[in-house]
């Protein structure tokens, strides 16, 4: 997530180049034709370009405001892990009469945070990160589970034991529930806390569960692929026909000039149907870089972050005040 002021022009149009570079051709090479070939049937009706360049944008901003509503639903769900794990922090601390206790069930809940955000960081079929604009932009800000193991993270929270099991699962985050829940049911066969106390936690547990399943749904269900080609392709066809209508309408205009562009008008459709076709072009991918919240690019919602944070709270306030400070990000980009 960009957490500073905004985006750069020139860091925009540098990472939406490549499609820059094939537009300017595809409006070179209709207009060479036609002005220096003599192919005069090359130009189109401009309500042609106009009634596909309108389902274009209906269609872009459809995906853009549905891309955003996946990132805006990412942002909620994570907002409300947060909120729950101090609550679950404040209530082993509290519920729990035994410290250690305690301290174990807020440690291995950073476990639980720990092993979700490497579940939610792995790579998908669909996702944008290894295209060639964003590879390239990663050197742009550090992306934390490239940096460390899962097994060196968990290391940090709970016995070498659970930490095996952990690792073995294949469903490592949901397995760190299932090991809370057993060991709230062992606190309470021994006597270390009351039964209305275990329901409670067990209520929290039960919520970490939905708040989970949200945040896998919208990792491993992409945005629908029909709508996602559809826009692709209906860009492509606009950025096609755009030139040959933009050279219908400057023909007319060769008799209205005098000096320099006399005669010379239908070469401004190369800049002019560049500029109009780069804007859609780079709204579409706009708008398939922002479908996978969690992929780990650079308009993520900063899982990462968040789990930092949580962790020197939750720590904190078990009574470590002597919790070393993490490095802030290096950069705008909080991942």
């Amino acid at each position: 997530m960009h957490t500073g002021h905004s985006y750069r022009i020139s860091e925009f149009v540098f990472w939406t180049r490549r499609s820059l570079y094939a537009l300017v051709v595809l409006s070179i090479i209709p207009v060479l034709l036609y002005q220096m070939a003599g192919y005069r049937w090359l130009a189109i009706p401009w309500g042609v370009v106009l009634m596909l360049g309108t389902t274009v944008a209906l269609m872009a901003g459809f995906k853009n405001t549905q891309t955003y509503n996946r990132t805006w639903e990412a942002q909620r769900v994570w907002a409300s892990i947060a909120a729950m794990s101090r609550l679950w922090g404040a209530m082993s601390r509290d519920y729990v009469p035994d410290a250690e206790e305690g301290r174990r069930l807020v440690y291995r809940h950073l476990a639980w945070l720990t092993a979700l955000r490497y579940q939610m960081r792995d790579s998908k079929a669909w996702e944008t990160l290894q295209q060639a604009p964003n590879v390239e932009y990663r050197k742009h800000y550090s992306f934390p589970e490239k940096e460390s193991t899962l097994e060196d993270e968990l290391s940090k929270y709970v016995a070498p034991q659970e930490r095996s099991q952990i690792l073995v699962s294949q469903a490592k985050a949901a397995h760190v529930l299932s090991l809370q829940s057993e060991a709230l049911k062992a606190m309470l066969a021994a006597g270390g806390i009351p039964a209305s106390f275990f329901v409670e936690l067990q209520k929290i547990l039960r919520e970490f569960q939905d708040l989970q399943a949200k945040s896998e749904q919208i990792k491993n269900y992409p945005y629908p692929r029909q709508y996602a080609i559809v826009n692709t392709i209906f860009v492509r066809i606009l950025c096609l026909l755009l030139p040959l209508g933009m050279i219908n309408e400057l023909e007319p205009l060769n008799r209205l000039v005098d000096g320099f562009m006399a005669g010379r008008m239908v070469w401004l459709a190369i800049p002019l149907s560049a500029l109009i076709c780069w804007m859609y072009a780079a709204l579409d991918q706009v708008g398939e870089s922002s479908a996978n919240p969690f992929e780990g690019g650079a308009n993520d919602v900063p899982i990462s972050q968040i789990c930092v944070s949580l962790e020197v709270e939750l720590r904190q306030l078990l009574g470590e005040f002597d919790v070393p400070e993490h490095a802030g990000p290096s950069s705008p980009i909080v991942l």
